[in-house]
């Protein structure tokens, strides 16, 4: 007698309250440093998401910000005068608001797909017309089903026929002529079978 065992555990998300200060302090660290910190807005989300387009984008927040940084340091005065100084700037402030756009829609949907996972693709692929599509193994009972293979079939109408009427009841006026009948028939039976030559 095996059972299912012991359930595996489950991670749960922190607090929805905890989530939303970090994202509002790691947000504000990134404007009001100019840009400075914001790799750590993007360092956190690579380590709680753990994938490698945010390890990627990490590196490229630090290389950009930094790359503006030097652009427009290289101006010549107080002011930026030059392309390499506007670029800088765009650079600086570009990478602000994609990374503060990126980092709260990704982490919000990285603890929305923890706290829900039934939640992430539940449509279903989309169906090329004419070919025939794998079914799924199992039915809204989870009872297992072999797949099987379907060949298209050209839609074409199945002509119905239509229904025959029910079987209409005899007028109640029929029903007493019948039974009129069957009396005057017993009646002249019965005078024939007690006077067998009556007739004769």
């Amino acid at each position: 007698m095996h059972g299912h065992g012991y359930p595996q555990p489950v991670n749960q998300p922190p607090p929805t309250g905890w989530l939303v200060f970090l994202r509002v302090v790691f947000v504000v660290i990134s404007v009001l440093s100019f840009g400075l910190l914001m790799w750590t807005m993007m360092l956190r989300l690579a380590i709680v998401t753990r994938r490698a387009l945010d390890w990627w984008l990490f590196a490229a927040s630090i290389v950009v910000e930094f790359l503006g940084l030097y652009l427009m340091g290289s101006e010549p005065g107080e002011e930026i005068h030059t392309a390499g100084g506007w670029i800088g700037l765009a650079l600086v402030l570009g990478g602000i608001v994609a990374s503060v756009a990126y980092y709260l829609s990704a982490d919000i949907r990285h603890f929305h797909q923890l706290r829900f996972p039934g939640y992430r693709a539940q449509r279903p692929p989309a169906q090329a017309y004419g070919y025939p599509q794998p079914q799924s193994p199992y039915t809204a009972t989870t009872a297992p089903q072999s797949p099987t293979r379907q060949a298209p079939t050209p839609h074409t109408p199945i002509p119905q026929t239509p229904a025959p009427p029910p079987p209409q009841r005899p007028a109640p006026a029929r029903i007493d002529q019948v039974r009129a009948e069957l009396d005057e028939l017993s009646d002249y039976l019965r005078k024939h079978d007690g006077n067998p030559e009556g007739g004769r």
